[in-house]
């Protein structure tokens, strides 16, 4: 796979080129699959540390998401690396 810088990738996704040599498709959820996942929400309340929530809106502000959506994307991606290493031993 090869890497680009996300102003180029943006660009060329913009401008309707061939952006798959840059995407990781083992990581990829199909639509089938995630009709399966549990996508009920439920709100919970977490205390963070002053400097993690600083360096979570600096990095949330870099990819231009919010706050909260950098902290579910993060959790999800953490679970399902824990649940895979579970499931490959």
């Amino acid at each position: 796979m090869k890497t680009i810088t996300a102003k180029k990738f943006d660009e060329k996704f913009d401008n309707g080129e061939d952006i798959t040599e840059y995407l990781d498709f083992s990581t990829a959820i199909r639509l089938k699959d995630i009709k399966k996942l549990k996508t009920e929400t439920k709100k919970v309340n977490v205390d963070f540390p002053e400097w993690i929530i600083e360096s979570l809106d600096q990095e949330a502000k870099k990819i231009g998401v919010t706050r909260q959506s950098i902290i579910k994307v993060w959790i999800a991606e953490r679970l399902k690396a824990e649940i895979g290493h579970l499931q490959a031993s």
